[in-house]
């Protein structure tokens, strides 16, 4: 047997090995940060360098999220869930709509902006009274709650991506004879739909933070429910737990987001297309 035929399964498993890393690589580097913490957080609570009442063990936390998991945790997610997909596709759906309209109407701008920057400027929490006096304790409260919270980042991302658009676009189209109707399929939408993903993902985020403070104050069901019920029984392990579960939630409804952003913009040749291409 040849030199040669000796060393070519090393270097086949080599070359395995480091497209397992380039594919993993990234992901992997993401997990660093919040291990390094949990392991910290873990010796500090055994140490007694934290007292437990205030910041139990990570593995207690999980052990608390499976004795969830046996019991009540998955109507928890489900109910919270619903009220997330409800409001964000409220929220968003008019934040979009009105979005064009002001973004292609200065004179929408002139009657709808200073209510709307108002509107913006008011706390989440200040809602929760108005709300509950005008549509009671039921789910509409929770839904319209967090409409709110989805509308202003899509509306103001909106605006700004349609009025980004470049003007020497606007006009080929028109030299091309487009068409009302085509000139925004072709032209107008593909412009504006990275300032728009961008809003959607802001949005949704919000839609998360808004869906807490709907919750905490008047629900019998959900993770901000999770969150008052370990306050008023101090278990800070059945706090955590409940915010572990909305952070994994809130990322992986911003990956499905990012990862339509990807498919929807894939023509894109951005830097940051470009970085992608080499970190993969």
């Amino acid at each position: 047997m040849s030199a040669d035929s000796r060393a070519w399964p090393t270097g086949r498993r080599r070359a395995i090995l480091q497209g397992a890393w380039r594919t993993l690589g990234p992901r992997l580097k993401g997990l660093v940060l919040p291990v390094t913490l949990l392991a910290t957080l873990e010796v500090a609570a055994r140490l007694g360098w934290v007292p437990a009442y205030q910041m139990p063990a990570p593995s207690e936390v999980l052990l608390t999220l499976g004795e969830l998991a046996d019991g009540p945790l998955w109507k928890h997610i489900g109910a919270s869930l619903a009220r997330v997909a409800l409001g964000f596709a409220i929220g968003a759906g008019l934040a979009l709509v009105f979005a064009v309209w002001v973004g292609l109407s200065r004179e929408a701008e002139r009657y709808l902006e200073p209510t709307f920057a108002a509107l913006r400027a008011i706390p989440s929490l200040a809602w929760v009274p108005l709300l509950l006096l005008w549509l009671g304790i039921d789910e509409r409260s929770k839904v319209v709650l967090i409409a709110i919270g989805a509308f202003f980042p899509v509306y103001l991302n909106g605006v700004a991506a349609i009025r980004g658009i470049d003007r020497k676009l606007v006009e080929v189209g028109h030299l091309y004879g487009f068409g009302a109707l085509r000139l925004t399929r072709r032209i107008l939408l593909p412009a504006a739909l990275p300032g728009l993903f961008t809003g959607l993902r802001s949005g949704l985020a919000l839609a998360w933070m808004f869906l807490v403070a709907a919750e905490l104050i008047a629900a019998t069901r959900g993770l901000g429910y999770l969150l008052s019920d370990g306050r008023e029984t101090s278990r800070p392990d059945l706090v955590l737990a409940a915010i572990v579960v909305l952070a994994l939630l809130g990322k992986l409804s911003d990956g499905l987001l990012a990862g339509l952003e990807r498919r929807c913009l894939g023509w894109r040749d951005t830097l940051g297309e470009q970085q992608g291409e080499v970190r993969s």
